[in-house]
């Protein structure tokens, strides 16, 4: 039987793995499918907001909808790049083109104590991709929800959060990117790290520069055990 101190560097050894495939930011968000459930474990703040930004952007210019989930400081600096990159923010939340939510608010709205109810969760949600799909666009979405879960110490929390985003991306058809810090990992959650990697399709490098290309690996997972 596998150890979770084994379980645990399997992920260690994932990250620190050689055998990443290499992409433009404009190709990978630009071939991503409907279904498909991406995760970044990131090191640097700054690496994220990258990642981020590429997402969010890619899905614009595409004609698709983008729902954003994020912390208040998180959302911030995406505005600021946002209008760097030349789109004006109001007229895409105007028109429904670009959702952002912040994450403890939207979190709180459907959390049973230290459980997300499953009832709650999909009347928001099924809200949600009812105004992103308007005029029929493809929706897009990221979550930092899981993340602050993580950080709160709640993993089985985070894990059946994951697993119901997944059953949602598999029934209404949009591709999901979540992300969580790097710090928050450690041995004693092994088991909970091995199933939110497992509930993804693929897994970001979070470590070093991005300057417009993406180090990612298909995991050949979508669904949680």
């Amino acid at each position: 039987m596998v150890s979770l101190k084994e379980k645990f560097n399997l992920v260690t050894k994932m990250e620190a793995s050689n055998h990443w495939n290499h992409a433009s930011q404009n190709v990978f968000w630009g071939e991503i499918a409907p279904c498909d459930h991406v995760v970044q474990i990131y090191e640097d703040d700054q690496v994220f907001v990258d990642l981020l930004d590429g997402f969010v952007s890619g899905g614009i210019k595409a004609g698709d909808c983008v729902i954003v989930i994020a912390t208040a400081n998180h959302l911030a600096a995406l505005e600021e790049r946002l209008k760097a990159d030349g789109f004006n923010v109001f007229d895409l939340t105007l028109r429904d083109q670009y959702i952002p939510l912040e994450a403890g608010e939207t979190l709180s709205q459907f959390m049973v104590g230290n459980w997300p109810d499953e009832n709650l969760f999909r009347h928001l949600v099924t809200g949600l991709l009812h105004r992103a799909k308007r005029n029929k666009r493809p929706v897009r979405a990221f979550g930092e929800m899981v993340a602050l879960l993580w950080a709160k110490g709640f993993n089985g929390a985070t894990v059946q959060l994951e697993h119901l985003w997944n059953n949602f991306c598999e029934t209404e058809a949009f591709s999901l990117f979540c992300a969580y810090p790097r710090s928050g990992f450690t041995e004693n959650a092994t088991e909970s790290i091995m199933h939110i990697c497992g509930s993804h399709s693929k897994m970001i490098a979070g470590f070093g520069k991005v300057n417009g290309e993406i180090l990612y690996q298909n995991t050949g997972n979508k669904k949680l055990a």
